[in-house]
């Protein structure tokens, strides 16, 4: 279930609608609003001057602080495997295509004026560029190999196809693999962690940094729901779904 409720009027500064809530920061920046170190001026103020109409701001600011929840009692693990696939796809691993590049970006540019204040600074950025790299590759490997196998034999199973057997061709070598690169994840996340103090900014941290380590902790919280659902129900019910095709 969606809901919003719209904490700024249109004299709301737009640096403190920021330090409200982080997701407003890339709506700004779309509309090539300052909402850093200048923003002390208001929404409205801010449009007149950009010549923007303030309707389309708000919209996208409603579209932006959207909260989506999911429930606590939703039993992913009696999800189809098939949907369960592309629930992963379509909001984990789409998720990152969208946020690691942009991630990426905004490290880079922050950390050209801030390195010498903020050393650590360079080795969150370092992280953050080897787990793109790897994430990018890891994806494209289960969607291209490893999905369609789990569904190919989940079909096969359901239907109690006599020849299911002939379709198994051993997850557990590569989900072996794909165990190694989850711990490989897991560890990088944790540098992550201690880099930015468990993402807490600095006392003296301007809005550009706050903004950057929500980011950092909203990537995080979406990495360790996304490989949950991997590695501990796609994954263990494919490997029974094997087992249970070589009785039949």
């Amino acid at each position: 279930m969606a809901s919003i409720e719209k904490f700024w009027k249109p004299e709301s500064y737009i640096s403190e609608i920021v330090s409200n809530d982080y997701r407003t920061a890339d709506v700004f920046k779309k509309f090539g609003i300052n909402y850093c170190c200048s923003g002390q001026v208001s929404i409205l103020e801010a449009c007149k001057a950009k010549g923007i109409d303030y309707a389309d701001v708000e919209e996208e600011l409603c579209n932006a602080t959207r909260n989506i929840y999911i429930s606590n009692t939703t039993h992913f693990s009696e999800w189809k495997i098939d949907f369960l696939i592309d629930y992963i796809i379509n909001i984990h691993h789409a998720y990152l295509y969208q946020a690691l590049p942009s991630l990426e970006l905004r490290l880079i540019s922050f950390i050209g004026g801030h390195k010498k204040k903020y050393p650590e600074l360079l080795p969150i950025s370092q992280v953050v560029t080897e787990l793109s790299k790897f994430l990018l590759h890891h994806n494209r490997h289960e969607e291209e190999i490893i999905f369609p196998y789990i569904k190919q034999i989940d079909a096969a199973y359901r239907r109690k196809e006599s020849y299911g057997n002939l379709f198994v061709r051993t997850l557990r070598k590569p989900l072996s693999n794909i165990e190694k690169e989850h711990d490989l994840i897991n560890e990088q996340l944790g540098k992550l962690k201690l880099y930015t103090n468990d993402y807490l900014p600095p006392t003296n941290a301007c809005t550009n940094h706050k903004v950057l380590y929500h980011k950092l902790k909203e990537f995080h919280n979406d990495l360790v729901q996304h490989k949950h659902l991997e590695k501990n129900i796609l994954f263990t019910r494919a490997i029974e779904i094997e087992q249970q095709l070589l009785q039949l």
